[in-house]
């Protein structure tokens, strides 16, 4: 199986070896996957980090060698900031908060191959951050527009935005609302939780659909239509514009 590592700002990964097909879920700069199958121009990957599946535009991939494959994955350093310029052939090469700098030289100068050699002159975290750190991550999306499967400030989901402000922080989740519901300490009464705690929440046959991140005096910031803050007690989310509840509380867990 071949190893790879995304080299477009975002590659879209799909339900099927098509354009048209449902995106799953997407890969940022810098992310790492391994190959397991392929259909014409299309490669079928299991994302390193969460072991997601679908299918990718192989052109917005690269090959890897195995010794510069697991050397990317002994340590990650994440771009902070929502917006970002690297330099690529003397030309700029936009990615996004959450992609990701492996090995980085000691000019700024990341290489996933002697063809594609980046620098990188951005802010970086690759340490565990407290809580207050991690909501301030958070906040770098807010009005981010909704989009199923995204994971970046263009468009993301509910538990994309969950999953990558933990990772960021330097704390893994899986990919989606209800696999997430599984990680954690799980919290009794709304009392009890602590901004950065995770709410999730239920519908009408009790499946976990949704998930956000608590904020301070019973708020929530999580995707809905955009990225947003709005009211949470004991019921669920009170939607402030339109002045209702939008879901239905199930619980509530503490990753850190």
């Amino acid at each position: 199986m071949n190893k790879s590592v995304v080299q477009v700002s975002v590659a879209p990964v799909r339900k099927e070896p098509s354009d048209a097909a449902e995106m799953v879920t997407q890969l940022l700069f810098g992310e790492l996957c391994e190959v397991l199958d392929t259909n014409k121009q299309w490669n079928k990957i299991k994302v390193e980090y969460d072991n997601y599946e679908g299918w990718v535009d192989s052109k917005q991939i690269l090959n890897l060698e195995l010794d510069k494959f697991s050397l990317f994955s002994q340590k990650t350093s994440y771009i902070i900031e929502p917006f970002n310029l690297l330099i690529y052939k003397n030309q700029p090469f936009p990615v996004t908060i959450g992609a990701e700098i492996h090995h980085l030289s000691e000019n700024n100068i990341f290489e996933l191959s002697p063809n594609h050699k980046f620098i990188v002159e951005e802010n970086l975290n690759n340490q565990k951050l407290d809580k207050n750190k991690l909501l301030e991550i958070a906040f770098k999306y807010i009005n981010t527009p909704y989009l199923w499967g995204g994971k970046s400030p263009y468009g993301i989901d509910c538990s994309g935005l969950t999953q990558m402000v933990y990772k960021i922080a330097g704390y893994q989740l899986p990919r989606d609302a209800y696999q997430q519901a599984e990680v954690g300490q799980v919290l009794s009464f709304i009392e009890e939780s602590e901004p950065g705690d995770l709410a999730f929440f239920e519908n009408e046959e009790g499946k976990i659909v949704h998930v956000g991140i608590i904020l301070p005096s019973q708020k929530i910031l999580h995707a809905h239509g955009r990225v947003r803050i709005d009211s949470l007690d004991y019921t669920g989310i009170f939607n402030l514009d339109l002045n209702r509840y939008t879901h239905q509380l199930r619980l509530m867990r503490r990753i850190i």
